[in-house]
C-alpha cells in the first residue's frame, strides 16, 4: 500500500462571475467589453471578469456592456 498526499481541489481560482484579484502594485487593467452568442442568447462580458445577463436582443446586451463601462469609470492612462 502506498501513501498518497491529498490533491488540492481543481477548478477556477475565483468563483464564476467574479473578477480575478489584482496583483498589489499593478495598475488596474482597462475594461474591454464584447458580446458572445450562445444559442439564441447574447452575453456581454468584460476583460475584468464581469458577465452580463443572457439576452435575446443584441441591443440589450450592448446596453449592458455600456452600463458596465460607465459604472467602471475612466481607466488610467
Amino acid at each position: 500500500m502506498t501513501d498518497r498526499a491529498p490533491h488540492p481541489p481543481s477548478g477556477p481560482a475565483t468563483a464564476p462571475g467574479t473578477a480575478p484579484r489584482p496583483v498589489p502594485g499593478t495598475p488596474p487593467a482597462p475594461h474591454h467589453t464584447s458580446t458572445t452568442e450562445r444559442g439564441s442568447f447574447i452575453l456581454a462580458s468584460c476583460t475584468c471578469g464581469w458577465h452580463g445577463a443572457a439576452r435575446r436582443a443584441r441591443s440589450q446586451a450592448r446596453t449592458d456592456a455600456e452600463r458596465h463601462l460607465a459604472a467602471a469609470g475612466p481607466h488610467p492612462a
